[in-house]
């Protein structure tokens, strides 16, 4: 039975089950007078379905209760469940425009992602026992985001009114194109989604096709939830915590210093990236965190190209990153 919990400014915090390493994601119910919102309502699974049946039946909703379902981002933790819940109940989805457009690029009919990250991998120097596995891989989050839901956008800045209350919506990327987070400046709360996590980091990654600087991206998204005052959020991923400001800073620093591990690496020698990845991550990976690993990687070496701490050449077919010496 998935894990129930009711905070005391009413959020109701449900724990949805998803693949390890994370094995839950957080949606949270929101009541108000004019029907329930669901914040991130987890991946489609018939594991998921029978939980949130279950959460339903336990807390005495019907479907018609349900009014909304609100999308912090694409991931097919957040936005798998939203068009299986839109078709049960009615409800709207809501979701950021970016956002939306990123659930295209993934899955769309016309999405290439299945043929061009794999080639994306094989000139950054990983080995066909890995790019193989990609397609079929990537395949697999299908039945996880279907059907596709009819989305209402949501816009930064004009507040959003979920539980009679109303919510600032914060554009970010980064993590995601697109992320939306929710901020309720009365009591100082934030629905961040995986913007800001705590203890754990949220995957940065470089993908064909969508941000092209993402770690960038993450560290303006840090600074830019730096000017709203938080005392209690609400993430995506492990428990709800009240060191808002901290965690953005520990975020900031740990990027930070994984670009110097980077840097002392490229001084070292040159290296490709899946080398660099393999450095950082190890290789003994499934197929999913070694997508994560090798585009995290990848965003980490743009941005030091970005910021001239290293550079890049293609060598008979692969791109081999150097360190740029600062005193040359």
């Amino acid at each position: 039975m998935s894990e129930i919990k009711q905070w005391e400014d009413g959020i109701i915090q449900v724990k949805i089950s998803m693949a390890p390493p994370l094995r839950w994601v957080n949606s949270y119910i929101l009541r108000g007078s004019n029907g329930i919102a669901i914040v991130d309502p987890g991946p489609k699974t018939e594991t998921s379905i029978g939980e949130w049946k279950e959460i339903w039946r336990e807390l005495g909703l019907n479907r018609e209760d349900i009014t909304a379902v609100v999308v912090t981002h694409h991931h097919p933790d957040h936005y798998g469940l939203a068009g299986h819940i839109q078709s049960y109940t009615g409800a709207s989805v809501w979701m950021s425009r970016r956002a939306h457009a990123e659930t295209k690029f993934m899955w769309g009919s016309g999405s290439l992602i299945n043929e061009e990250l794999p080639a994306l991998y094989q000139i950054h120097g990983m080995p066909p026992e890995w790019t193989r596995q990609l397609p079929g891989h990537l395949a697999g989050f299908l039945p996880q985001v279907t059907p596709e839901p009819l989305v209402s956008y949501i816009d930064e800045g004009i507040p959003m009114e979920m539980g009679d209350r109303l919510w600032l919506p914060i554009e970010t990327g980064g993590h995601a194109p697109g992320h939306i987070s929710f901020y309720q400046a009365e009591s100082r709360t934030i629905l961040c989604g995986d913007a800001v996590l705590p203890q754990i980091s949220p995957n940065i990654s470089f993908l064909p096709g969508s941000d092209p600087q993402p770690l960038q991206s993450y560290t303006d998204a840090m600074l830019k939830l730096a000017g709203y005052t938080v005392d209690f959020a609400y993430p995506g991923h492990r428990h709800p915590f009240d060191y808002f400001r901290e965690r953005l800073e520990a975020l900031l620093l740990h990027h930070e210093e994984r670009l110097g591990v980077i840097e002392g690496l490229l001084r070292e020698r040159p290296r490709s990236c899946f080398e660099v990845c393999t450095a950082l991550f190890g290789s003994k990976l499934g197929i999913h965190q070694m997508r994560f690993a090798m585009s995290e990687a990848l965003a980490h070496l743009i941005e030091l190209v970005r910021q001239g701490r290293a550079c890049e050449e293609t060598v008979q077919g692969q791109i081999i990153y150097y360190a740029i010496s600062m005193g040359a």
